[in-house]
Parts: C-alpha cells; structure tokens; sequence
C-alpha cells in the first residue's frame, strides 16, 4: 500500500514538473514569437555601422550597447538560425527605422540591404564646389583634402587640367564605405557617356571639331541661361559667333578667370583684365569648362536653335532679349541696363 502511494507521489511530481515545463516552454516561445514580430526599441541612433568580420554575437551586442534591443542573446541566435542566416550577416549600414523588427533587419542584414546616401552635384556648379560639398557630405570617405585639381583629373583619367566640365549633374547614390573618388568616378563616367551619345547626335555644320569644345561651349550656355526655353537660342548666338569669327564676349567666363579677384560685381576693368578666359579680350572658346554643365545645356550646344541674333541682353526677369544687330543691341541694353542704373 506505502509503495503503491509512493509512486502516486513520484507520477504526481513527474507530471506536475512536466506541465511546469510545458508552462515554461510555451511562454517562452511566445515570448520569443513576440520579440522576433516587434518593432526595435527607439534610440537617437538612427543606424547601425555592421563592420567587416562581425559576428552575430558582436552585432547583438552593438544592438543592446545601442539600446535598440534588451531580449536576450539567445533570441537572436533562435531567430537568425530559424531563418538560416546566422553566418550570412554582411557588413554595412543599416537604418533602424521606427517599426524596425528583428527579423527585418536580419533580413536586411542577409541581403545586403544598406542604407543609400545621396549627393546631388547641381547644374553650373564649378568643381570648387564639388569639392566644398563632398567635403560636407556625411558617411563618406575623403579622400580630396590633399590632391590637386590636376590630380583629381589625372586619376580620372581625364587629359586636361581639371575636372570642370567633366561631371554630370544629377544625384548619385553612395553608401558608407565609399569615397569622394568614387562618386566623382561615377559622375564622370555618366558625363562621358552623356556627351558621347550628344556628340553623336549632333547637329550638322557646328563650328566644333572635338567632343571637348562642346563641353566647353555647353557650360558658358548653362552659366547665361536662368530658363530653359532660352538655352538653345544663347547656344545659337555663341554658335553663330564662332562661326563668322567673332569674340563670344561672355561675363561668366571672364569672371571664372578672375577666380578669387571676383567680388561680386565684374566691372569694365575686369573685362579689360586679359586672362585665358577673358572672352572679351580673346577669340573662340576658353582652354576649358567654366562649371559643370547640365544635359540639358549639353543638349542644346549641340543642337542650337536657329536664327540671326548675335547678341542677347538680361531682361531682370530672368529672361533676354535677343538682337540680330549691334544697334538692336544697344538699344536694349539701353532700356534693360542703363535706365536701372541710379
């Protein structure tokens, strides 16, 4: 009877622990369920930088020191393994995003699905301000500080003095391990891309016998055009003047030459001044670009709109007007320049 008790006991406890167990188990699979489907903790961390040679272990550990995540070690292994990805963690940025879940970002993690930064070089920059703002731009290695603007071009592989003109303006995507030298190899391979296809296309009979002078050409037509419409007839006065031998007599580009000796307003000196790129004192294109032209300004240098003007003036709206003769011209600049001045 004592011994048939005894075992009564011994299933009692036996089953009492096992229900126990199972108690536990489920709670900690729910619990584990809920961790992997819940969105990370909100820090003032807004990414996470995922080294070359990291383990899950340290990434876990770069999560909890971040405070993005308090579930336990254990959890993360379960879930990376589940998923089958323990071992396939790239290096990289990562955004933890509010609503971020675990499983989304090893997700991430497997795929390599870094953030993208953005840098937009704008139309008409110069390459000094290519510089100053990839200078500026955050994750990205810099590499410029102490190269040449004729060593920049040379590891560009581009034959002339410096890289002005030879970029594209648009937005390019780098993401954090990249360098300066890699964004400004992107834009210029799209430029050469770019200008290749427009000289191609060109139209016939333009006073231009390399690639090179188009470029040169399209940054004076981006530098005196504020409106689009207007670019292909600036293109057409500059065509046209190449054409009959006449200086091109563009401001922008004497005031390019002047470089740091501009303040701000050229004045009759400063056209006088004779520099490589005074196109008032020199006949035909200056050595170089003067800025970063845009396609739409390439495009236009080499399909200028047709016509007889030789001349255009500032309106002050952001607009010209056009002049086929030097008395139509001084007319205008009588009554858009002189009649403003006090």
């Amino acid at each position: 009877m004592k011994k048939a008790q005894g075992w009564r006991v011994v299933v009692v406890a036996i089953g009492a622990f096992a229900l126990l167990v199972l108690v536990a188990a489920t709670w900690l699979y729910r619990d584990y369920r809920h961790f992997a489907g819940t969105p990370l903790t909100q820090t003032t961390t807004h990414s996470i930088d995922i080294p070359r040679g990291a383990t899950l272990k340290s990434i876990i550990v770069m999560l909890q020191a971040r405070g993005a995540t308090h579930a336990p070690e254990l959890y993360w292994r379960a879930l990376a393994a589940g998923m089958g990805v323990s071992d396939r963690l790239h290096a990289g940025e990562y955004a933890l995003d509010p609503g971020l879940t675990p499983r989304t970002l090893l997700s991430r993690m497997a795929e390599g699905r870094v953030v993208q930064h953005m840098f937009t070089l704008v139309d008409g920059w110069t390459f000094a301000q290519v510089r100053a703002a990839l200078a500026q731009a955050p994750k990205l290695r810099h590499t410029l500080q102490h190269l040449s603007d004729a060593q920049v071009a040379q590891r560009l592989g581009i034959e002339a003095p410096n890289p002005e003109g030879w970029l594209l303006p648009q937005t390019y995507a780098y993401v954090l391990g990249d360098s300066d030298m890699d964004v400004l190899r992107r834009a210029h391979a799209a430029m050469q891309r770019t200008l290749a296809a427009d000289w191609a296309a060109r139209a016939p009979g333009l006073p231009l016998q390399a690639p090179y002078q188009a470029l040169i050409l399209a940054s004076i037509v981006e530098k005196e055009s504020a409106l689009a419409s207007e670019r292909p007839r600036i293109a057409g006065v500059f065509v046209r003047r190449l054409q009959i031998g006449m200086k091109l007599q563009t401001d922008p580009s004497v005031i390019y030459g002047l470089g740091a000796a501009y303040h701000g307003a050229i004045t009759y000196k400063d056209l006088q001044t004779d520099t490589a790129y005074n196109t008032y004192t020199r006949y035909g294109l200056p050595p170089t670009p003067i800025c970063m032209p845009g396609a739409p300004a390439l495009y236009a240098a080499l399909h200028p709109a047709p016509g007889k003007a030789l001349y255009f003036v500032a309106r002050g709206n952001g607009t010209h007007q056009f002049s086929d003769t030097l008395q139509e011209q001084n007319a205008a600049v009588a009554k858009y320049i002189l009649h403003r001045r006090p």
